[in-house]
């Protein structure tokens, strides 16, 4: 008696690789190392800026993040280098049986500035993400840092009632801490509309950056004209600005408008926006 076939459910997960390197020569930034393995890619580079700024754009072709899936990210920017670094549209990890897994590594030498700017990550319901940054500054380096979480799909009225977002950020200059948090939040748990924790907002923003600014800045920046619960604080060397919002176009319009105001102040420049941005 021949025995039932049993059905296998074949579940693939991408292991994908990106390592990017760049340095100055003259008075440009180039790219000097553009490594991948999987479904991770980089756009061409541009200048929009001037020679100065190097631009790339992160692409994650499969447009979502499964169970299984690990994602891997490496960035060095060489002496007085400047880097920017963005993404064409939102980062999705899907609901999954088991967990996915992100991981950038970030190294700014002396003098270089990078600029990390992506779009939203979106996570699903059901979704178990896990995600680890690790940046670390030499010198005077600069750094100009920025994510927005969305928890569900608040357009769509998901919330987010199963899985799991789990983070770790640390930034170092010369090896020692400048930064370290670690978060970790489980679907319908109480966390999500306690006012001591999301209040029942759905997206969380922060933004970091080198440096230090004047009172009359910071008033600035918090009296900007923007519907999310955000504020500033200035640490020694770092400033640090988390928001709640209702949406992520609301969060990053915060973020948006803060970097417009303090990319002048703090890294020399003035603020153009990416034109991915508007795409």
């Amino acid at each position: 008696m021949t025995a039932p076939a049993q059905h296998i459910v074949f579940t693939p997960s991408w292991h994908a690789e990106l390592e990017l390197g760049y340095a100055r020569f003259g008075d440009s930034t180039r790219p000097t190392l553009r490594r991948h393995q999987g479904p991770l890619r980089v756009q061409k580079h541009l200048y929009a800026e001037g020679p100065q700024v190097c631009q790339h754009i992160i692409v994650h072709p499969p447009g979502g993040i499964a169970g299984g899936d690990r994602l891997e990210v490496r960035a060095s920017v060489g002496p007085n280098a400047w880097a920017q670094l963005t993404s064409p549209g939102a980062a999705k990890w899907y609901r999954a049986a088991s967990p996915a897994y992100q991981q950038l590594d970030l190294q700014v030498a002396a003098g270089a500035t990078l600029e990390w700017l992506p779009q939203e990550t979106i996570v699903f319901s059901a979704a178990q993400a896990e995600l680890k940054t690790s940046i670390e500054l030499q010198g005077d380096a600069r750094l100009f840092y920025w994510d927005v979480v969305a928890l569900g799909r608040p357009a769509s009225g998901e919330r987010f009632e199963q899985g799991h977002f789990q983070a770790q950020l640390e930034i170092r200059r010369d090896g020692q801490l400048l930064w370290h948090e670690r978060q970790r939040i489980v679907g319908a748990d109480g966390l999500l509309d306690s006012p001591i924790g999301l209040d029942g907002q759905p997206v969380f923003a922060t933004l970091l950056v080198t440096g230090e600014i004047d009172s009359e800045l910071l008033q600035a920046c918090r009296s900007l004209p923007n519907p999310v619960r955000g504020d500033l604080t200035q640490l020694p060397g770092l400033l640090v600005a988390r928001c709640l919002a209702s949406e992520t176009l609301l969060a990053r319009g915060w973020l948006i408008d803060l970097w417009t105001l303090l990319r002048p102040a703090l890294l020399g420049r003035e603020a153009l926006a990416p034109r991915i941005w508007n795409t």
